[in-house]
């Protein structure tokens, strides 16, 4: 009967732990920056701009919204939220030259889009950042559990790493995770951007009839 009792605490902690800590989390290494790369990344993790859709018109910009947020609806229930946390997904990725779609990819592996997951080494939030780059390119106060804080460190990291790498993503995304020259990561990273957060506009974006005055 004990022996029956520790194996089930036994798999109940370790469900637990499974939850909590995603098995692919951020690990990525400190390294020293060079003063011209820390003030960049200082610059931007500081940003307060309101986040917004960067698109070339209203209409591309919704379709987006609607077809990303349809996809995210069971992980996100809450609509409002949900909508703001996809602006801000769209808005950082945008201005560090990421592929939006990308980040959600990534987002999906490290933390499963739980807001306070935390891996075993201590990465946090949506894109499991580690705390030391609040010491590095952040102030105390930043709070890597904040939804919009989170992800402009993410987006901000990525962008240090795939110009580190030179655009190759499968490097960069090694760096990101901490296991830098392993295709587990990157892979399944790549394989969520394409088999669930790819976008493709449609080529024909149809025009907003306007009522004549």
């Amino acid at each position: 009967m004990k022996k029956a009792f520790f194996f089930l605490f036994a798999l109940l902690l370790a469900g637990l732990c499974a939850w909590s800590a995603p098995s692919f989390a951020g690990n990525q290494k400190e390294e020293p920056l060079a003063n011209s790369v820390k003030a960049l990344m200082q610059k931007s993790v500081s940003d307060l701009a309101a986040p917004r859709l960067l698109f070339d018109n209203e209409l591309s910009a919704q379709q987006w919204l609607q077809d990303m947020s349809a996809r995210l609806a069971k992980r996100m229930p809450d609509a409002q939220y949900r909508e703001d946390f996809l602006k801000s997904v769209h808005y950082e990725a945008t201005r560090a030259g990421l592929d939006p779609q990308l980040v959600l990819g990534l987002i999906h592996v490290e933390s499963g889009f739980k807001k306070y997951a935390v891996s075993s080494v201590g990465a946090r939030g949506y894109m499991q950042v580690m705390p030391f780059w609040v010491k590095s390119i952040g102030v105390n106060e930043h709070n890597l559990f904040d939804m919009r804080l989170n992800l402009r460190y993410g987006c901000t990291i990525l962008r240090h790493y795939l110009d580190i790498e030179r655009g190759d993503y499968y490097r960069a995304l090694g760096r990101y995770n901490g296991s830098l020259g392993k295709p587990d990561y990157p892979n399944l990273v790549v394989g969520a951007w394409r088999n669930h957060w790819h976008y493709a506009p449609a080529l024909d974006t149809p025009k907003l009839n306007v009522a004549s005055q």
